[in-house]
């Protein structure tokens, strides 16, 4: 007898849990680095564009398809057509690798919550983080010797998702995250307010708003804009699809995207006033210009912030655990989102409980993350491994996903347009279809060809080629090789039903 599908309580559950999956570190870290280095103000209007022609209408098509097959990916993508289960596993696999390096990104955020008060690093906030405390090679070698202090932070950071997990949708993913965003919001609204109080705060938010109009007539910005929505709304590579399956048959799809992609946003932007306002007050400290202390990614969060709490004496203890408890809640429902993926995708396909493919796909995830990035290896695996994962993993999941409705199996679009209209107060059309067909395609080709150019030519950083070859590029090639196996190799346990109005199709599977 195959289980009942869960559902979200309400509504209200779903919005909280993909705004969840929305705002995580690349919101905090990784957006104001990215509007200041492509024109400050001026770049929140290519910004503004990519959300309403590409970000938008993926959300859309990402909620409709999860919502009219009430699957996972992998067997939502059947349903279209059989070949299009592999595109699934694909989706799957790329979310594994994210859950695999991510992990150990919270724990070290974990770990800073704790460094801050005494401020650990002892005004050299890039030898301890670099030195003292990931003991990193700098890739010059492999280590698979255990570092205890980074062995039981991402330990717990496992317990605590798969605990989560473990409770299921309501229980678990739905309560987590009705608590944690709120916490996030205020936690940062308090951090955002100490931070525009800081002497110098003025200079940092007009580098951060003040635009440059030149920077809008150079094509990598438009492409920075485009490839920037796709992370941060998390579409493409399956979260979406697999929350909007747990949804009732009469919920609002387009209302519900609209609440989600403007929350998401919403929070970026407040996110470049908190961080930008503390790199203008370290920019006044210091007498320089604030492009001197700016910096992105792993550096803002764990170099430049650590110097911004020292130069705030004793009160600056608690910024930092404001700063970086914020890191750790948005990731945790970020990290919820990416692993429900591959569980709901092994619950549909084998009829599996949800205990255990938490217990089976989470811990053996948790277990490869641990023995990998709780090594002198760590940050530098996380780099690679993220690089190659997201610009080339989630951009060709989402370009082979666009391609396959608006191309491939075109007839569907217009039945996906209708399904969306019937039940959300928005609706969708032919400017909708255009997007689809047309331009977020081509932002996706566009971003995926020149990443592979450049990867193809110059390889990536200054690593070894052979440690880009193993970890990189073995990374996307783990993905493919495993996108086959386990739509070839995976017991199927129960016919994949029919869903709501949509006629049963022959998928060639027998269970």
């Amino acid at each position: 007898m195959s289980q009942v599908r869960e559902n979200w309580s309400a509504r209200s559950g779903f919005i909280f849990a993909a705004v969840g999956s929305a705002v995580g570190l690349g919101n905090i870290w990784r957006f104001p680095y990215v509007a200041y280095e492509n024109g400050g103000g001026a770049f929140l209007l290519p910004y503004l564009i990519a959300l309403l022609t590409a970000g938008l209408p993926l959300l859309f098509l990402d909620y409709i398809v999860g919502h009219r097959y009430r699957r996972s990916p992998p067997l939502a993508y059947q349903q279209i057509t059989p070949k299009a289960e592999t595109l699934g596993w694909w989706q799957v696999m790329v979310c594994l690798f994210i859950g695999m390096y991510y992990a150990s990104v919270l724990a070290w955020a974990a770990s800073y919550v704790y460094f801050s008060f005494g401020q650990k690093w002892q005004g050299n906030p890039e030898q301890f983080f670099m030195q003292d405390y990931l003991q990193s090679n700098g890739g010059s070698s492999l280590s698979f010797e255990i570092i205890p202090h980074l062995f039981f932070p991402i330990l717990g950071m496992w317990v605590l998702v798969l605990l989560i997990l473990y409770l299921g949708v309501k229980r678990g993913v739905e309560l987590s995250n009705k608590i944690f965003i709120p916490l996030l919001i205020v936690l940062f609204m308090i951090l955002v307010v100490q931070a525009v109080r800081l002497p110098g705060a003025v200079q940092g938010l007009n580098a951060f708003f003040t635009p440059n109009w030149q920077a809008m007539t150079d094509y990598k910005v438009w492409l920075a804009a485009y490839g920037h929505i796709f992370f941060s709304l998390s579409v493409g590579f399956g979260i979406m699809v697999t929350y909007a399956s747990y949804l009732g048959k009469k919920s609002n799809l387009t209302g519900a995207g609209l609440v989600v992609g403007l929350a998401n946003s919403s929070f970026e932007i407040l996110a470049g006033i908190g961080v930008f306002s503390a790199l203008g007050f370290m920019a006044h400290a210091q007498g320089v210009p604030v492009k001197e202390v700016v910096s992105g990614g792993i550096g803002l969060a764990f170099i430049a912030f650590p110097q911004l709490i020292s130069s705030l004496g004793s009160s600056g203890d608690w910024f930092g655990f404001l700063f970086f408890s914020c890191l750790v809640v948005a990731g945790v429902t970020s990290l919820v989102s990416v692993m429900q993926v591959p569980i709901s995708a092994f619950q549909d396909k084998t009829g599996c409980s949800r205990q255990k493919a938490v217990l089976g796909i989470g811990g053996g995830t948790a277990l490869l993350s641990i023995l990998l990035f709780s090594t002198a290896n760590a940050i530098t695996l996380v780099d690679i491994i993220d690089h190659f994962i997201n610009n080339i993993g989630i951009v060709l999941g989402a370009l082979l996903s666009i391609t396959l409705v608006t191309w491939l199996m075109r007839s569907k679009l217009d039945d996906y347009t209708r399904h969306s209209n019937q039940i959300s107060s928005i609706k969708l059309g032919k400017v909708w279809q255009l997007l689809l067909t047309i331009v977020t395609p081509l932002s996706l080709l566009i971003t995926l060809g020149l990443t592979l150019n450049g990867l193809l030519g110059s390889g990536y950083g200054n690593y070894p080629g052979w440690l880009v070859m193993i970890f990189g590029w073995g990374s996307v090639l783990c993905c493919l090789i495993g996108a086959f196996l386990l739509k070839h190799l995976l017991p199927v346990q129960k016919p994949v039903q029919p869903a709501q109005d949509e006629p049963q199709i022959q998928t060639g599977e027998q269970p």
